[in-house]
């Protein structure tokens, strides 16, 4: 079945020129790996993988034997940069992933797709499992945009900073963190957040325990000591509502189609698409379209 399946997305028929291919691997469930990524793991010419034992793993699980299975992490990307760059050259197609999730992003992986494209070779994304979308979209609390913070700074200056931000940003935020730091990162949030402020905390994304809570700042430090600190987690810090409203100006023509949506949408989301399509800040169209419709900011 898994065959026919392949021959039916028409993975094999598609074009494959020699190129870096950025492919994201499941973050925790196996069957989230796409058919895309199983053609070209197949296919290439060589995988460089952040632990070739991890890899190995998964693709034995899929009968995929790769001509070439090479390291390319943290502590040797700039020497992996070249090999790729070299292999690149002669023609080859070259496959880059991390342990889980997609290289690049909170994992080695950008230096080599910086030296990739310093090199006037062509970079190519195979996207997949995320465990940032995956919290946002199980929490709710992504309907005003999101900002990716990945794992904080450990400098406590530098952390403090970036929790003050996260506190008063009109979008939510995206944070990453180890399991041996969980405890303390509960305790920051708390302290930086109003006590009323949701915070959703990702634990075994994809995988069989998997969990999703919402959860109030000032609860954090109970909820997470309650807690067996296993995997990474993933924690959505719900946007500011209170934050002060920019005073926006609007043509007419800007009034007129923010008035259609009003109509056809609810108020929280037809900002959400404004926003998209203007950049204007979400708060002060919101603060417009209800205005629009007649109804409280506050509904």
């Amino acid at each position: 079945m898994g065959a026919r399946w392949l021959e039916a997305s028409g993975a094999a028929a598609q074009d494959w020129p020699a190129a870096l291919y950025v492919v994201a691997l499941p973050i925790g469930n196996a069957a989230d790996i796409t058919l895309r990524a199983l053609w070209l793991l197949s296919s290439a010419d060589a995988v460089f993988a952040e632990d070739t034992r991890v890899t190995r793993s998964l693709l034995d699980r899929y009968g995929i034997r790769p001509a070439a299975l090479l390291a390319a992490h943290a502590h040797n990307e700039q020497a992996a940069a070249q090999a790729i760059v070299a292999r690149l050259a002669t023609g080859e197609r070259v496959a880059l992933v991390s342990d889980a999730g997609t290289p690049a992003v909170s994992d080695p992986g950008a230096r080599i797709v910086q030296a990739v494209r310093n090199a006037g070779q062509r970079v190519v994304p195979l996207p997949g499992a995320s465990s940032v979308l995956a919290a946002l979209a199980a929490s709710g609390l992504g309907e005003a945009g999101f900002a990716f913070i990945g794992f904080l700074p450990t400098g406590a200056r530098e952390r403090e900073r970036v929790l003050r931000a996260a506190a008063t940003r009109e979008q939510a935020s995206v944070l990453f963190e180890a399991p041996h730091r969980i405890s303390a990162t509960a305790q920051a949030l708390a302290d930086a957040l109003p006590p009323d402020r949701l915070v959703a905390v990702g634990r075994e994304l994809t995988k069989k325990f998997e969990s999703i809570d919402l959860v109030p700042a000032a609860g954090l430090p109970a909820f997470i000591g309650a807690q067996a600190q296993r995997g990474e987690y993933v924690l959505v810090v719900d946007a500011n509502a209170a934050a002060p409203v920019a005073t926006i100006e609007l043509d007419d023509a800007t009034r007129g189609w923010l008035a259609a949506l009003a109509t056809e949408l609810p108020a929280a989301r037809a900002a959400a698409v404004a926003t998209k399509a203007t950049g204007l800040p979400r708060a002060a169209l919101y603060r417009e379209l209800t205005a629009l419709r007649g109804e409280r900011t506050d509904d």
